[in-house]
């Protein structure tokens, strides 16, 4: 499999050294374990012949084509860690160049790929348009806002479209690259893992902090205050009422920010603050149910397992672990 890997200015370093290193390792994994070829052939292109990675490293590229056609290309996020900061790199002359090669090679039909703020690079480029897709939970309301034909869960750590693959915040970087690797060979994928100790993750729920997506709109930022302060009484006529709004336009405000209502967001509110009463507090789950406003100790477990991936022993086992000995 001929993968391109696409390194613009201001990469983030982490991301392309995990790229890189987990097809590596699949390579020499593949020919240890079975003595076959290394099934990936990896090249760092660009659109200009050297790039300077976010903390100052350099490297040549060679030039980005599709001639000849790769079976897939691979692009790293930028190392901009706002969203003014982010708004800024799409502007840049050589990222619209990137972006008119990815809109060419989607037309080829070649397999595009990318992590983390990359996903805006193909946003941009149009190639996202009618599809699914994720990206780091933090700059979720950024992407509806740029792309709202898109259709974001960024609940996900990977979402595969129509030839298009999606990862989530940082470090999926390694999820992408895997999913490269299980296109492969699901036994050499499940190896690699192994071998770097890396654990299935599907879902980047469990790492979202609701307030800081919040912050992304005024009026969704005064309710997601007003909600916490009443998690166990909570009723969206009076939260409307409160943060001087109607229901209707608080519920198209939520969506538009952050593509829930706002029933579910308060839903993230209070499995964070149910975590974080197991981890921190000796209290019975039935106790925490009821102070962030359900009726029983089922409803809250299921609800756990079904946002965290986890039940309530591992909450509090993960708590324990790490607090201070």
């Amino acid at each position: 499999m001929h993968i391109s890997v696409l390194v613009l200015d201001g990469v983030f370093d982490t991301g392309l050294a995990a790229i890189l290193d987990t097809l590596d390792t699949a390579n020499g994994l593949a020919a240890a374990l079975s003595r076959a070829a290394p099934p990936f052939t990896v090249r760092l292109v660009g659109v200009r012949r050297r790039a300077r990675t976010h903390l100052g490293l350099q490297t040549g590229l060679a030039p980005a084509s599709l001639r000849p056609r790769p079976d897939a290309i691979v692009v790293p996020a930028l190392g901009a860690k706002t969203p003014p900061a982010l708004a800024e790199a799409l502007e840049r002359r050589d990222v619209r160049d990137a972006g008119a090669l990815l809109r060419e090679a989607a037309a080829a039909g070649v397999l595009l790929g990318a992590a983390c703020t990359a996903t805006f690079l193909l946003g941009a480029a149009s190639v996202l348009e009618g599809r699914s897709a994720t990206t780091s939970w933090w700059l979720a309301p950024l992407f509806r806002e740029r792309f709202p034909t898109v259709e974001l869960d960024e609940s996900r750590m990977l979402v595969e479209s129509s030839g298009v693959v999606t990862a989530g915040a940082a470090l999926a970087h390694l999820d992408l690259a895997l999913w490269l690797v299980r296109m492969r060979s699901p036994e050499l994928a499940s190896a690699t893992a192994r071998y770097l100790t890396f654990d299935a993750r599907p879902s980047q729920a469990s790492y979202v902090i609701p307030d800081h997506l919040a912050h992304a709109d005024p009026l969704v930022e005064k309710f997601e205050g007003w909600a916490r302060r009443h998690l166990s009484d909570f009723s969206l006529a009076v939260a409307a009422k409160s943060v001087g709004t109607s229901e209707r336009t608080l519920e198209r405000r939520l969506r538009r920010v952050l593509g829930r209502s706002p029933l579910s967001y308060v839903q993230d509110l209070r499995v964070e603050k149910a975590v974080h009463l197991l981890q921190t507090t000796a209290a019975s789950v039935e106790e925490i149910a009821s102070g962030v406003g359900y009726q029983n100790g089922v409803t809250l477990r299921t609800l756990l397992r079904r946002k965290t991936g986890r039940g309530v022993r591992e909450i509090r086992r993960a708590g324990a672990e790490s607090s201070p000995a």
